[in-house]
């Protein structure tokens, strides 16, 4: 029973400390450009990434809400925030305009297959992570109320 116990621990373990990095998925930017995820870096800084879509309302007003403070944020801390759409093929093309008209300084990825959603467990969204400058989950969290970006901040000047 304890051997039992130990093995469980350690696989525990070793799923959490993979499930800690950025996995090895491939998007695509508004550009067009292919980015490995994994390899994303931000010079030692933290990094917001957040799960989206169009036609999520509380999405919206999470990054519209980020948005109002962003630039402080990157002053003060040099977090990057970058803003994955999950829209699918059909409506990826709404994904550019909305942004566009919004104003938005974010990086913005496209996941329109959900590869990306899959393999970070994202099952609903908005969805934010945050990452140390270390590349590591840190946080993450599910759902917009008013007021979860200041939280998310504290998170960030933590770091």
């Amino acid at each position: 029973m304890k051997k039992l116990l130990v093995l469980l621990i350690i696989a525990a373990s070793n799923v959490v400390t993979t499930m800690a990095q950025l996995p090895a998925v491939k998007v695509k930017t508004l550009s067009g450009k292919t980015v490995d995820v994994s390899q994303i870096k931000n010079d030692g800084k933290p990094i917001i990434i957040s799960f989206w879509a169009t036609w999520c309302k509380p999405c919206k007003a999470e990054l519209n809400a980020i948005a109002e403070e962003y630039e402080d944020w990157q002053d003060e801390t040099g977090v990057t925030l970058i803003a994955v759409s999950i829209d699918d093929a059909r409506s990826t093309g709404r994904v550019e305009p909305y942004v566009n008209g919004q104003g938005w300084e974010y990086e913005i990825l496209l996941d329109p297959n959900g590869d990306l959603k899959r393999a970070m467990n994202v099952n609903n969204v908005p969805h934010t992570f945050l990452l140390d400058g270390n590349g590591k989950i840190v946080w993450q969290h599910n759902n917009y109320a008013t007021g979860d970006e200041e939280a998310l901040y504290k998170k960030v000047q933590s770091l």
